[in-house]
């Protein structure tokens, strides 16, 4: 009889497992980057749930108890990964053991890894800065959307993918035209931590330093760390600092006061999307608008 009852517990909880797995739907987000690109690709066919708001940073937003729920009920979860999202990586591991399936499009697009700073040698998480790499990212996620979420029409799925990759290589191509206004000379970055990588190395720009000398807007500069970027500036003859629109630029402007030179603090939008009407709505919005930014800034005398 104790065999027989074994029997029926081990089969119920093997029904129990597949119906838990089946009942997972919808696709859940950690950026609001990568949020805009995944429904450009899922479209009609399933719910996209993102969970970073507009204007907040992906290395420190949080989830609330009910967006933890949401992400261990997903049929897919899209993360950035290579430690970007700090303040979500528990509870994206916490899904993972679950059994939700889930891509590190970070990963996917092929990481490089820091070449300064605090974080030298370690893997880039800002690969969207280089739309070729969101490209490589936006090709994975569609499968994987095709592979996980039940009921989508892979048709249709992997034809929004392909709209959307052309807009992608138009971007690059419009991009590329842009920065060709810009002699060598003039290509060099300095921003508020080290986020422009990918982006330099796309499209022949030099990074001379960041304010804070990490790949996290958790970090904080030294003082030896400011006054060596000064230097840095100073031999470099940058005329201008991008500081990222969501964080003070407060720390860029000190920066700027003991370079003893005249740098004006540019805003760029460079790791989160704004609000619709912000400058910065979509992902394409925002490669154009810093696009746009960064050869005005880099072509007005000082």
């Amino acid at each position: 009889m104790s065999r027989l009852v074994a029997a029926v517990l081990a089969a119920v909880l093997v029904l129990t497992g597949c119906a838990g797995t089946s009942d997972r739907a919808g696709v859940v987000v950690t950026t609001n980057i990568l949020g805009d690109v995944t429904r450009a690709v899922v479209g009609d066919q399933a719910e996209v749930t993102v969970l970073m708001q507009a204007g907040a940073d992906p290395h420190s937003f949080g989830l609330s108890a009910q967006e933890a729920a949401l992400m261990e009920d997903a049929a897919l979860l899209v993360h950035n990964g290579l430690g970007l999202e700090e303040g979500v990586a528990r509870n994206v591991e916490t899904a993972t053991h679950a059994g939700v399936p889930t891509i590190a499009a970070g990963e996917a697009a092929g990481p490089m890894t820091y070449v300064a700073g605090d974080a030298a040698g370690q893997p880039d998480p800002h690969f969207w800065t280089d739309p070729a790499r969101m490209r490589r990212a936006v090709e994975a996620i569609t499968e994987r959307v095709v592979a996980d979420v039940p009921g989508v029409d892979a048709g249709v799925v992997r034809a929004n993918a392909d709209g959307y990759l052309a807009e992608l290589d138009a971007l690059d191509t419009w991009m590329t035209q842009r920065f060709a206004e810009l002699p060598a000379e003039r290509r060099k970055l300095v921003t508020n931590h080290h986020v422009f990588g990918y982006f330099a190395a796309r499209y022949g720009f030099e990074v001379v330093g960041a304010v804070v000398p990490s790949g996290t807007t958790l970090a904080s500069p030294s003082p030896s760390d400011l006054a060596s970027l000064a230097g840095a500036i100073r031999d470099a003859g940058v005329n201008a600092i991008f500081a990222d629109s969501s964080q003070p630029g407060r720390l860029a402007r000190v920066l700027a006061e003991q370079a003893g030179v005249q740098v004006r603090v540019i805003p760029l939008f460079s790791e989160s999307l704004t609000a619709p009407g912000g400058g910065a709505a979509t992902y394409l919005d925002l490669m154009r608008s810093n696009t746009d930014a960064i050869v005005s800034g880099l072509t007005e005398n000082r």
